[in-house]
């Protein structure tokens, strides 16, 4: 047993895209009298997906494995427009949970690519996010996986070229990558406002507060949740002596904790907080008791539930009973 130290991150855990598209699924369970199927998981986190599929939620991989004529949520990931043709050819009711600030990024691949821009989207190849941004526009845009790929690319007009980005990135290794797009296109044009989501942002700047003080720091996510991956590496990056990413408290090593007298402790943007108040109950176990809460900044954005959904639900009477943080009640529209 130690007298140890937690550093707890503040802001972490779920962002307003995440919280929406969870709740639409929620709701969508106790609102509809039929089987819910969701497309891809709704966000990237092994315990809210594994909590919804008990509670009656059907995860398929493609459209075309729902029943005709039934009702389907698309992921807070987004969608291509090929995928919403899909679902009308199999005359799917749809429920589209996609998190308003990537729907702000289609928007602007759109736009650039009906003024014929080469699209220079800064993300990861086969994830779902760059999947749908990529599809709306799939002869304009170009994936841009790191750094290193810069020599890759080719672009058509080195002076109509513009970059877009995953919203769940690094914002270090992502300006990394457009700093070296523009020393190869100087007259490379950015985005209208930043891609990288708030919450992203956030949650790596107060990982990067905790890390210097840190022997050790815990970042609560799943493997495939991009966001998480980068809070684990800007944590290294930042200075912290070793960083761990762990789904539950059932990965931690005994080795991890030797010679450690300070743990930080974040997670990702698609974690509900119990799993970091259990993270934080083992600690204490372990001998880190002092929790010392360090934030950089204060959340309350919400975003509202998907038309859809709300308009269904406005027929049978019932509400959105979701409220921020202050105690407002949810007012910002997608």
């Amino acid at each position: 047993m130690s007298n140890g130290t937690v550093l707890l991150a503040e802001p972490r855990g779920y962002c307003a895209g995440v919280d929406r598209a969870v709740v639409a699924v929620e709701r969508a369970l106790e609102h509809y009298d039929e089987t819910v199927y969701v497309r891809h998981e709704i966000v990237h986190n092994k315990f809210v997906v594994d909590r919804l599929r008990e509670q009656g939620a059907v995860f398929v991989k493609e459209v075309d494995e729902v029943p005709e004529g039934s009702l389907v949520i698309f992921s807070a990931h987004g969608i291509s427009p090929k995928v919403r043709e899909m679902a009308e050819e199999r005359n799917l009711r749809t429920i589209d949970a996609t998190c308003p600030l990537v729907t702000k990024v289609h928007k602007e691949a759109v736009r650039f690519a009906r003024e014929d821009y080469d699209i220079l989207l800064v993300g990861h190849t086969g994830h779902e996010e760059v999947e749908g941004t990529a599809g709306e526009a799939p002869d304009h845009v170009q994936v841009v996986n790191s750094p290193d790929a810069v020599g890759d690319v080719t672009v058509r007009d080195p002076e109509k070229v513009v970059w877009l980005s995953q919203t769940t990135l690094s914002v270090d290794e992502t300006m990394e990558t457009v700093d070296k797009l523009r020393e190869r296109f100087p007259q490379l044009q950015a985005p209208p406002s930043d891609d990288i989501c708030y919450a992203t942002q956030n949650r790596q700047v107060a990982v990067k507060k905790i890390a210097p003080q840190s022997d050790l720091v815990l970042v609560v996510g799943s493997p495939n949740s991009s966001n998480s991956v980068r809070l684990m590496e800007v944590a290294l990056e930042a200075g912290a002596k070793a960083s761990h990413r762990i789904d539950s408290v059932v990965e931690l090593q005994e080795e991890w904790f030797e010679g450690v007298e300070t743990v930080g402790v974040t997670s990702g943007a698609s974690v509900p907080e119990i799993l970091v108040q259990q993270l934080l109950a083992e600690l204490a176990e372990r001998g880190y008791g002092a929790v010392e809460p360090v934030r950089t900044a204060t959340e309350d954005l919400m975003f509202s539930l998907p038309r859809e959904l709300r308009q269904s639900m406005k027929e049978k009477g019932e509400s959105d009973r979701r409220q921020r943080p202050s105690g407002r009640h949810a007012t910002a529209e997608s």
